[in-house]
């Protein structure tokens, strides 16, 4: 997988991490995407940690993000429904931020990590 990711990219140090997960603190809840996402025709799907969740049919930790599966053609299709985000892509344990609107065209093989471009989630 690593071979695919684009060059560059910020590496995350394990001092780095207390301010990863500071800046995804106030994570959605799948409730939240999906009032998002509602009437979209691209597939789509909660992942990781709350797809456990979900199936189990409580919520069992907390979490500090959120991910959701999307194939990557159909990205753009999502990608308008969090215009006013700003898309990172995080794979490798590296971080390519984005400057501007991310398409995931050139990080296919990495997660897209959206934040508020003033850096928050809001609620």
């Amino acid at each position: 997988m690593e071979d695919e990711l684009p060059s560059g990219g910020i590496e995350v140090q394990s001092g780095n991490v207390a301010a990863l997960e500071a800046r995804w603190a106030d994570c959605w809840k799948p409730r939240d995407v999906a009032r998002r996402l509602d009437g979209i025709s691209a597939p789509w799907y909660v992942a990781a940690g709350w797809a456990l969740d979900l199936f189990r049919g409580e919520q069992t930790r907390e979490h500090h993000d959120i991910e959701i599966a999307v194939p990557v053609g159909r990205f753009p299709e999502i990608r308008e429904r969090f215009a006013e985000f700003t898309c990172d892509a995080v794979g490798a344990a590296r971080i390519w931020e984005s400057d501007g609107d991310a398409t995931g065209a050139d990080c296919h093989s990495a997660d897209v990590a959206a934040r508020a471009r003033d850096g928050t989630l809001p609620a």
